[in-house]
């Protein structure tokens, strides 16, 4: 078998952690031969762990792809509005891509990048990695066998796990929509994937409520500093306290912003970057919560929630048919099947996974390698031209919350996108 060469642009840790990671387990199959980083930590890093000469390392992707790199694919894992321009030119450089999620924040820009692949004849394949999980394949082949008939309703839950929205979301990179993504798109376009992976039906009509109502300054503490670090007054009464949890249970969450592990290294980072701010004191606008209503052609309906203010960082289904009930629980990889003739309950708890989201970090990379190798012209299970319907209805749900829960229709609200 062939080494695929790939590139990478945005070594951060979505593309160094969760993706790179498979070259280094499997080295006969990926080879790093590029990547692009503006960070220069992050950048030598990278290219220490995957034996890259200097003359293979830059600092924007823009200088990357004017050079001749001979490479087979492209690992696209910048931030959420750098994702367009670097993809296109990838693929018009003559890659193939595999771009982490969302593909943008803005709708014009998802549609052209289908339009740009299909133009190139081109594999896009979009980073819903659910898809590719034990836990969601397995919970999908028990409704295509029909056990439980067919699928009336669905709910799915998101939990966020309250320091994981504390740290990525009111602190970290996605905490603003102007300059990243609203939270529904970034966060859980992987759950409007799931439900129409599951649904496997169109959504006609969408609706949403959801609101910023913790993590915002009326909440701050009085007379509270801008840096917990700085004598916040109810230090020891606030679980979010950036030096309590960075310094403790939070340590491996430090890593993400600052390659000096050491306690000074993260204090460092806590007095001089966003992640030592007052959770009441960031400049965050996403929502800490959010329902969202769908309605499919065929009638089933389903409803998902998301909340930051959870124990643990999970999602939790509950499938309902004509002829049985599937309950999961995606952190223990539980799934329950209730027959409602038999009465008979049947448990299936799966093995633990190898990688990140439930294995399908890894999955997702297996795939993508062995469809860009054999590519004739097929899309991937998620390719950029499956992804768009789920980003349509994260937009649609996005515009619906910002007027007041109104119901959009999704043909309607695809056709003005474009």
């Amino acid at each position: 078998m062939k080494k695929t060469k790939a590139v990478l642009i945005g070594a951060g840790d979505r593309g160094a952690k969760a993706y790179a990671p498979y070259a280094n387990d499997y080295p006969h199959e990926l080879e790093f031969v590029a990547v692009a980083e503006l960070n220069p930590e992050r950048r030598k890093a990278f290219a220490q762990q995957y034996s890259l000469l200097e003359n293979q390392c830059y600092a924007t992707w823009e200088e990357m792809l004017e050079a001749d790199i001979d490479a087979d694919i492209a690992f696209i894992c910048t931030l959420d509005r750098e994702h367009y321009e670097p993809t296109v030119r990838a693929i018009e450089k003559g890659y193939h891509v595999l771009l982490e999620k969302p593909m943008s924040p803005d709708p014009k820009e998802c549609i052209s990048m289908v339009e740009i692949a299909k133009k190139h004849d081109k594999l896009l394949t979009i980073c819903h990695v659910l898809r590719y999980t034990p836990f969601w394949q397995k919970i999908k082949s028990i409704i295509d066998e029909g056990k439980i008939g067919d699928i009336v309703s669905i709910q799915l839950n998101e939990n966020v796990e309250v320091m994981h929205m504390s740290h990525s979301f009111v602190r970290g990179n996605w905490n603003n929509s102007d300059i990243s993504s609203p939270m529904i798109l970034q966060k859980s376009c992987h759950d409007m994937d799931i439900l129409m992976y599951l649904m496997d039906q169109k959504c006609k009509h969408v609706s949403s409520f959801g609101s910023l109502m913790h993590f915002k300054e009326s909440n701050a503490p009085k007379d509270g500093p801008l840096r917990c670090l700085d004598g916040c007054p109810i230090e020891n009464d606030c679980a979010f306290h950036a030096g309590k949890y960075y310094l403790g249970e939070g340590k491996g969450w430090a890593k993400k912003f600052t390659t000096d592990h050491s306690r000074e290294g993260i204090i460092h980072a806590l007095n001089t970057t966003s992640y030592g701010k007052c959770v009441y004191r960031s400049d965050n606008n996403v929502v800490d919560h959010q329902v969202v209503n769908l309605e499919f052609e065929n009638g089933a309906t389903a409803t998902f929630s998301m909340c930051g203010f959870t124990r643990e960082q999970t999602r939790i289904v509950q499938i309902m048919g004509t002829k049985g009930e599937i309950r999961g629980k995606m952190d223990e990889n539980l799934i329950s099947v209730f027959d409602f003739l038999t009465k008979n309950e049947t448990i299936t708890k799966l093995n633990e996974p190898s990688s990140g989201h439930g294995g399908g970090d890894e999955a997702i990379v297996r795939d993508f390698l062995q469809e860009a190798r054999n590519y004739d012209g097929n899309e991937s299970k998620s390719s950029a031209a499956v992804s768009l319907e789920s980003h349509l209805l994260a937009f649609g749900a996005e515009a619906s919350r910002r007027q007041n829960g109104k119901v959009i229709h999704i043909a309607n609200f695809a056709n003005e996108a474009l």
